[in-house]
Parts: C-alpha cells; structure tokens; sequence
C-alpha cells in the first residue's frame, strides 16, 4: 500500500503547496487552497495502455534535418467546425470545449459524432445516461451506425473500452466527471482533472486519435478547473450565446494548429444546430423603413467579414448623472468615442443617456466598428434617419481622424455581394485600392465632420 498523503492545491490556478496558505503565490488570489488526499500508486502498467518496449533517448537534431509535413486532418460535414479548428480535425489532438449550462455543448458534440458516419465515433458521457442521449439523438437530422454511446466515469475503465473498440474519434462529457483510480480525491477537483487530462493527453499523442473533451465553466466565464488544463490541451473553443436568442457562436481562445480569430456561428432549431453560411444576412434586420439610431459596419471575425447593425439611442438624461450602457461593445471605447463626438464633433452629449447594442448578439472588437457606432449617435441625437443601403468600415481616432482598417477589400466586396449601394471607408485606406473593381460606391473621409455634413446635414 502506497503511503497517504493529503496536499492543498489553489482551485483557482491549480497551483500546489505542502500547507494551507491564503493567498496563492502563483496567481494572488485570497482563500482558494483546499486540502486534498493524494495517493500516487506506482501502478504496474501504463496510465491507459501497457507498453513493454524499450524506447530510445532522445537527442537533439538541428531544425533543418528535421521533416515537416502537413498534419493529417478529418473534414466533418460541418463547415464551421472545419474552420475554427484551422481546416478540420488534427489526428491525435486533445481538443476542449467549454460553454455555459444549456447552451448546446452537448448538443453539438453528439451532433458532429452522428455526422462523421464514416468513422468509428466513441461517445463517452459521465453526466446522462444512454435513454439521455438516445432522447437527443432522436431530435437530431443526422443518422449514423457508427456513434456508439459509453456511461462511465472511470478513465482506466474507459481506457479498456478504448483499447477493445479502437475507436477512431473518443468525446469525453465532461471532464469534471471523470474520476482516475490513481488519485484518491473527488471527480472535478483540481488534483483529478489535472491527472485525466494527462491521461487523455498521453492516449491521444500516443495513439493518434482525436480527443474533444467538455468542461464546464465557472460563474465568470472561464472554463473550470486550473488554468493548466488549458495549456494541456492543443485547442481550446468556446461555444457562446444567449439561451434565449436562436443564435450560438463557437470561437477559437487557443489552437495550435490554426488561427485564434476564427469563429463559427450557429442557429439552435428543435432538429440541433443549423450552421449559418452568411451570417450578415441573419444579423442585418429586415425593416419596412428607416429609423434613426441605426447603421451598419463591415467587421472582419478571422478571416470573415461580417456586416452588423448596430443601434442607439440618445436622450435627455432624467436624473443628474447621464447613462453609459452599450451591449455587445466595449463600455470604455464607448465614452471614447461620446469624448470626441464632443470635442471634436461639437455635439453636446454630456446631460445625454446613451444606450448602444449590436445586434444579434455579437461581442465586437474590431475597431472598423468606430465610424458606424459614431454615425450611430449622431443619428439617434440629431433624430436623422441614415439610409439602410450605406455601411461604414473605419477607425476613430481622438484627434476625430478617420484611420484605415486592414483587409478593406473584403468589407467593400461583403458589402457589396449584401446589395448596398455606398460605403464609407478611411481615406488612408485608397493607397493601393482600385474602386472601379466594384459596383458599389466608395466614399472616403479622412475627418468626422466630412461625413456628417454628407450624410446627417445635408
């Protein structure tokens, strides 16, 4: 028998220490150390497989002599997936997946086993039963023979599954689940999803097979459990969305094998997940006529551009301090923009709520956003109406300078393939730029008030 010992780890960042402290040295936060009882078996076989041969040290190689090549991916029928892991699935990758309860985690897991019929998917679930899935599979469009459903929770359990049925893709639901016989603690504290992670870290590499892994999430957002299961795993996605809004958006944090900015947008039906080819369409409300408040920018998400309405509304402040509310946007560029709307602009703004909302749920970060929401204000303050064929891509600076954006020729073509008629860019942006390729007319302005005067003023 192995001796017992107990240690105390930071649940926060996993961080290990021989006592109680209450503060964590490693990442600062105040009475996060929980006492846990570690047991480490020196056990006569492999975490997850036995392995007899005897293997050869390595020894350093000069990076020339070292041969690349192109990593082996699996294509799903579903093209968003394809493209936020960076063109389909990496074999032997550990993949995590987390989101908020009941936003369609699950659901799309089981959705993209039933999908790849053409291979041996292993499901393996420590949250619901078989019925549980069967019920969900049911609601699904897509049939497969070869999703085949596991309820268990041990890992070494799991692992002889594995070795028996050979699967060709393992979904584990959810890693706070799962529990290894190796360590003596509960399942979902820090100590066990740091060791089944490793687990399933080393059956991936070693055998090849791509591992997609569910986490749950805290009440801040962030995936739970330490912040080592992050940098364990080759890809992190996260699947976003409001539980009462139809639409879902997964989005890269970490990938090893792709681009971080890609994102995949999703509509919940009671048949599963619908992708959304072009979601410009979805996110640009259809209205009988123009209001005022309302205009559209050209954003780029990856390497997508997107068109989104973005709305406002400004009125006379009721009671002494102005609001400041934006949804979807960032509040402090917000009152950037309000200060030089102000300064610059000589619209008085400061006895005025402000409310702004992008539309469609949508959390923006591009700064090509900045003109529209400014068109956006000035509208909803002055009570003009901007028609809905003119979109906006350009930067605001504090000087009231419109900047340039990068890749402003896939805005104009999205634009332009959406129908509008006019589109207001950054005169910096003309070097280089040949605007009689489009049918669309291209405006540039290298100040604020040269667009007003055109558009609010005239």
């Amino acid at each position: 028998m192995a001796k017992v010992k107990t240690s105390f780890f930071c649940q926060n960042c996993g961080n290990q220490a021989p006592k109680w402290l209450g503060r964590c040295p490693a990442c600062g936060e105040w009475n996060t150390f929980v006492e846990e009882v570690v047991q480490k078996d020196e056990p006569t076989k492999g975490s997850w497989k036995v392995s007899t041969s005897l293997k050869v040290a390595s020894k350093p190689r000069a990076i020339q002599e070292i041969n690349y090549q192109e990593q082996d991916r699996i294509l799903t029928k579903d093209r968003e997936l394809n493209r936020v892991l960076g063109g389909g699935i990496v074999l032997g990758s550990l993949i995590l997946i987390g989101g908020e309860p009941g936003i369609g985690k699950s659901t799309l897991m089981l959705q993209i086993a039933l999908m790849l019929d053409n291979y041996k998917v292993l499901y393996v679930s420590g949250e619901e039963s078989e019925h549980q899935i069967k019920m969900r599979a049911e609601r699904l469009e897509n049939k497969s023979d070869n999703c085949f459903i596991l309820t268990e929770t041990q890992t070494q359990n799991i692992f002889k599954q594995v070795e028996t049925f050979e699967p060709d893709i393992l979904i584990i639901d959810s890693i706070q689940t799962l529990q290894s016989s190796f360590i003596e603690a509960g399942a979902g504290s820090v100590s066990q999803v740091k060791e089944c992670a490793a687990e399933l870290m080393k059956f991936a590499k070693e055998s090849g097979t791509p591992v997609f892994i569910i986490g749950h999430i805290t009440k801040d957002g962030s995936l739970a459990g330490p912040k080592v299961l992050e940098h364990m795993v080759d890809t992190v996605l996260q699947f976003e969305g409001d539980r009462h809004l139809a639409y879902r958006i997964l989005r890269t944090t970490k990938n090893r094998f792709g681009s971080t900015s890609e994102l995949g947008i999703y509509e919940m039906l009671n048949s599963g997940l619908r992708e959304v080819s072009n979601p410009s369409e979805i996110l640009i409300s259809q209205r009988d006529e123009d209001f005022s408040g309302i205009t559209i920018g050209a954003m780029l998400e990856g390497n997508r551009p997107l068109l989104i309405e973005t709305q406002s509304l400004v009125s006379i402040a009721t009671y002494g301090t102005p609001q400041r509310s934006s949804t979807g946007f960032d509040a402090k560029r917000l009152n950037m923009l309000l200060a030089v709307l102000e300064k610059r602009g000589g619209f008085r703004l400061g006895n005025q709520d402000v409310f702004l909302n992008i539309a469609g749920g949508l959390k923006v970060e591009d700064p090509a956003i900045d003109l529209a929401v400014c068109a956006s204000i000035v509208s909803s303050y002055e009570d003009i109406s901007i028609p809905s064929t003119i979109c906006f891509a350009a930067e605001v600076g504090l000087g009231g300078e419109i900047r340039a954006v990068n890749r402003i020729e896939n805005r104009i073509s999205e634009a332009e393939k959406l129908g509008f008629k006019e589109i207001w860019i950054s005169k910096f942006n003309a070097k280089g730029l040949d605007v009689n390729n489009y049918k669309i007319k291209v405006r540039m302005a290298s100040r604020l008030d040269e667009v007003f005067m055109q558009i609010l003023r005239k």
